[in-house]
């Protein structure tokens, strides 16, 4: 579990196969910040650009770490398998953490791209199309993580090919994030607010069962 509050910003320095087939994953080893693995062990969770994987190794003094990353992963997030991708890192939660930002699982459920990124005062506009399937999901005001960020959603737009997602990044989330190096078509990933997920159950629990009701 995460907040979506990033606690570091890393870069992918390595990519290694683990397989010769596209069945097969890869093996990412991980820069981040001095002394960030320094509370860090063996199968700790940490979020990459808002996926959740599992440190496999660490070097603490080298400021390195690695995580395996299947195929499925690969295929359903953006970017996670290119040298020098830039990171928004997260540790996971603790119990006696705050919540900071809102309640992230780190399952992205799909990949958004960034349709613009300009600077509006002293804050930057983020425009982001959101895949058809997620537009339920958004709403005005509502939180959504954007590679591993939580932030609010101040306008939507729905599209034939998509939701268009307005969000204001103020200046401290600009300098202490990944996202002030996004530009324009660039893919991300996104996952929407887990209480939306649990809203569509509980309506589609209900209307099944009251059909039930209706023809026994």
């Amino acid at each position: 579990m995460f907040t979506g509050i990033i606690t570091g910003v890393g870069r992918i320095a390595a990519v290694h196969d683990l397989g010769r087939s596209l069945d097969h994953g890869k093996r990412l080893e991980i820069s981040t910040p001095a002394h960030y693995l320094d509370d860090v062990t063996l199968g700790d969770s940490i979020a990459l650009n808002g996926a959740c994987m599992t440190v496999t190794s660490f070097n603490a003094a080298d400021h390195v770490f690695t995580i395996d990353i299947s195929a499925e992963s690969l295929a359903k997030t953006a970017r996670l398998d290119t040298i020098g991708t830039t990171l928004n890192l997260e540790k996971a939660l603790r119990a006696n953490d705050r919540l900071g930002g809102h309640i992230v699982s780190g399952h992205v459920d799909g990949v958004g791209q960034v349709a613009a990124f300009e600077l509006v005062g002293e804050s930057w506009l983020l425009q982001i199309l959101a895949p058809v399937g997620l537009a339920k999901y958004l709403a005005y005001k509502g939180s959504i993580t954007v590679n591993g960020v939580s932030l609010t959603v101040n306008r939507i737009e729905d599209t034939a090919n998509g939701c268009l997602v307005s969000i204001n990044l103020i200046p401290h989330t600009i300098a202490n994030t990944a996202l002030g190096s996004l530009v324009t078509s660039d893919p991300v990933n996104l996952e929407i607010d887990t209480v939306a997920r649990y809203v569509e159950r509980m309506l589609q629990f209900e209307s099944l069962t009251s059909a039930q009701k209706d023809h026994p």
